[in-house]
């Protein structure tokens, strides 16, 4: 089947008054046309800089007058958003001439769908693009260094108040340790007073069974050391027990009858003599019952009371002169050594 041959293709001449041009306001002729022109590696010498020529898909190469537009408007569009948020810029890609020849006026109305990057959108990345990313981030950045020193000073607060607290705690348990200390000290002293209390109450149930009163049942009517002028020394020298006349006088401990008879001021006496030399001495009696050198024991009956010497009633005047020295002491004090209490 016969075929028409196509027809010659007509020279691009762009026309003067071509309103469309390349990122001017009128034509240059620097913009072309120009012949095709495949460089090889070894007829292109390297050029070191920013604008040296790359080998393009088609054939074609960019044009540095190109390409510094094209870095121009990704500055202007989206590179000062990639150096605020510090993020690594999206690389760039531009589209082949031939798929912009149609601004020069010798291309196809449909040029081929473009693989690359709009320049809009160059180097700016998705997070980039929010409004107030890198605001946002450094909000977040100082939120959480102040919630960090928030938690130091917080836990600085709570580790002293529980300093505080074991230090409390450890002072009331010292003191509580000082008042149970001294508490069984205290009771342990007591207990040691008790035992002691104890036991001399024990001796003295053991003297008492060896000691006895003079008089069972009697009336104190004068002590030891009262002043007065009835008293040859100026005060009293004995322990008066008053009874009825006749009332009978024990001995008060076991020894030996050393005195018996008239006495002058004291009446009628009778004076024991114990085995330590402490000598008992009776007075104002109405009759006595012993005689000296005789030996009686506790309880044994050595006089009666009577009214003889010097007295104003009858009653038994009683002196303890110990080791047998003149001066006497006071019996009532003597006696509830041996476990008498007058």
């Amino acid at each position: 089947m016969a075929s028409n041959r196509p027809a010659p293709e007509a020279p691009f001449i762009p026309a003067s008054d071509e309103p469309e041009t390349f990122g001017y306001g009128s034509y240059r002729a620097e913009e072309g046309p120009w012949e095709e022109w495949n460089p090889t590696e070894d007829s292109v010498t390297q050029v070191r800089g920013r604008h040296r020529v790359a080998k393009q898909r088609g054939g074609f190469a960019r044009s540095s007058t190109v390409l510094g537009v094209g870095v121009m408007a990704a500055v202007g569009a989206g590179g000062m958003a990639s150096a605020h948020t510090g993020k690594p810029p999206v690389s760039i890609s531009l589209p082949d001439l031939d798929s912009v020849g149609h601004l020069f006026g010798g291309g196809s109305s449909t040029a081929p769908k473009s693989t690359g990057t709009g320049l809009s959108d160059v180097g700016v990345s998705t997070d980039s693009s929010k409004s107030g990313g890198a605001g946002e981030a450094l909000r977040n950045r100082i939120m959480a260094q102040a919630e960090q020193q928030q938690s130091k000073a917080d836990s600085k607060a709570t580790a002293a108040a529980i300093a505080a607290a074991d230090r409390q705690t450890a002072d009331a348990a010292a003191k509580a340790e000082k008042d149970a200390a001294a508490k069984a000290a205290a009771a342990k002293d007591k207990a040691q007073a008790d035992a002691k209390q104890a036991e001399e109450a024990k001796r003295l149930a053991e003297l008492a069974k060896q000691y006895t009163l003079p008089v069972v049942s009697y009336t104190i009517t004068g002590t030891f050391g009262q002043p007065g002028a009835m008293w040859s020394s100026g005060y009293h020298t004995g322990l008066d027990f008053a009874a009825p006349t006749g009332t009978l006088i024990k001995a008060i401990h076991g020894g030996t009858i050393t005195q018996a008879g008239w006495a002058g001021a004291y009446g009628y006496r009778t004076v024991l003599t114990l085995d330590d030399g402490t000598e008992l001495w009776f007075c104002h009696q109405s009759s006595i019952n012993v005689s000296v050198g005789q030996k009686v024991s506790t309880g044994d009956v050595i006089g009666r009371i009577g009214a003889t010497g010097n007295v104003t009633g009858p009653h038994l005047h009683l002196e303890v002169h110990p080791n047998g020295q003149a001066s006497a002491v006071d019996p009532a004090p003597w006696l509830r050594g041996k476990g008498l209490n007058p």
